[in-house]
């Protein structure tokens, strides 16, 4: 099998690893070194059909040792099988990168015979990219769960960016569906990456040109829809995962019916696109908004809302918090009003120190008023017509969408009325 046969069934089979996130590390050009890396540089992928990119994106082999059933590359799938070896790859990726098609490395891989095996094959490959072609570009290689200490500790070395893919929300999925795999083995190298991330911080401080252990720090992925968990058991996850193992972020992958089993979804069913866009929405609220998990999702809804994002269905739920007087509100507030981001939230912080904002200046700023409108207030007033009302809310937010059925099903989750009541029902509608 020539390598480019091999590109093609590896960069094929990698295509379910989620890799949209910046470099997070910067590295300067250096005189007879090889490319370099921004920290807000986009990383995506590559595929073997030649689109434009910036990552190459791609498995050392896809031989497994494993039977994971939801996983393409199971050892009981009959597929083509290939691996590269470590100076192939290495001078497929510099090929790349002198034709300006790549900018930087994402490199995982199924597990060849054992965990050490693979990171052994993983470490040679990026050994010949960083010493051998003095290669400075971003790299991202997912560490091997079972893997020894020190096998980590080199990869971490030699990579920007390591992740541990947790893979199932919960260890009776995860004993279920992937029963080679056990919770410690991927837990005990996402501990590992936390404590060598922070000891490497704290080296820079002392010695400026200490060599830095995973720089750009670790991520994770988590499968959405393989198994019957709630998303408020995938939000609270994700939650633990920040606060106990320092994660840069917690990437979710929409599940595709691969093959039957017990335990899966049906082969037809559609795969959770929806879900895993409002897990991301989540995400962005537990990171840079201030919630919590238990407010974004409770016992009474445990999952997300098909027709309201998160931050939304919440404000819906607390009207009694609102309106929000603009010129008051704390920045932490700002940020919970539907249609004012982080960006938002600033420019109205900064600008009503000079004076006292009202609805034409939030419009200057580019607040989403069609949003907003409903959860604030400017000098004490609303916007003529408008009411802190859930059903008038709700009404203005979907009025542009045209969609019944998305007013009746808020409505009902909002306990806002009897759906029994049809005639109070058509009153409500009337004006969609």
């Amino acid at each position: 099998m020539d390598v480019f046969e091999k590109l093609r069934i590896l960069t094929d089979a990698a295509k379910y690893d989620v890799a949209c996130t910046s470099s997070g590390v910067d590295r300067t050009g250096r005189s007879g070194r090889m490319g370099s890396a921004a920290s807000i540089g986009c990383c995506h992928s590559f595929a073997a059909d030649g689109r434009c990119i910036s990552l190459l994106k791609v498995l050392q082999s896809n031989v497994c040792t494993y039977d994971c059933a939801y996983c393409l590359n199971r050892r009981s799938n009959d597929l083509p099988r290939a691996t590269f070896a470590p100076r192939e790859l290495a001078d497929l990726t510099i090929g790349f990168y002198r034709r300006n098609y790549i900018e930087g490395l994402f490199l995982s891989s199924a597990v060849v015979k054992d965990p050490d095996t693979t990171c052994e094959l993983l470490l040679r490959t990026l050994k010949i990219l960083r010493e051998e072609y003095g290669f400075l570009g971003y790299i991202h290689v997912k560490a091997i769960p079972g893997a020894s200490p020190e096998a980590i500790r080199r990869l971490g070395m030699l990579a920007d960016r390591m992740s541990v893919n947790i893979e199932l929300p919960s260890e009776k999925s995860l004993s279920r569906l992937a029963p080679e795999k056990k919770r410690e083995a991927i837990l005990r190298p996402m501990a590992q990456l936390r404590d060598g991330i922070a000891a490497g911080r704290q080296e820079v401080v002392r010695y400026r040109h200490a060599p830095r252990f995973v720089p750009a720090g670790q991520s994770t992925q988590m499968i959405v829809g393989a198994s019957p968990e709630s998303d408020l058991d995938i939000l609270r996850l994700t939650s633990a995962l920040y606060q106990t193992y320092a994660l840069k972020r917690v990437f979710f992958s929409a599940y595709v019916p691969l093959a039957a089993g017990k335990y899966l979804p049906s082969p037809d069913t559609k795969p959770p696109l929806l879900r895993e866009h409002r897990l991301y929405q989540a995400d962005w609220l537990l990171r840079f908004y201030g919630f919590q998990a238990e407010e974004i999702l409770d016992e009474k809804h445990p999952d997300f809302d098909p027709y309201f994002d998160p931050k939304c269905n919440w404000a819906l739920r607390h009207m009694d918090q609102f309106p929000v007087e603009v010129n008051r509100a704390p920045y932490e507030m700002l940020l919970r009003v539907p249609g004012i981001g982080v960006t938002g939230a600033r420019r109205i912080t900064m600008a009503r120190r000079s004076g006292a904002l009202d609805f034409s200046d939030l419009q200057k700023m580019r607040i989403s008023l069609k949003r907003a409108r409903y959860f604030l207030t400017c000098k004490g007033r609303m916007l003529p017509g408008v009411g802190c009302d859930p059903m008038q809310a709700m009404r203005g937010i979907l009025r542009n969408t045209g969609r019944r059925e998305a007013l009746f099903w808020g409505a009902q989750q909002l306990s806002l009325f009897d759906p029994t009541e049809e005639d109070k029902w058509q009153s409500l509608t009337g004006q969609l």
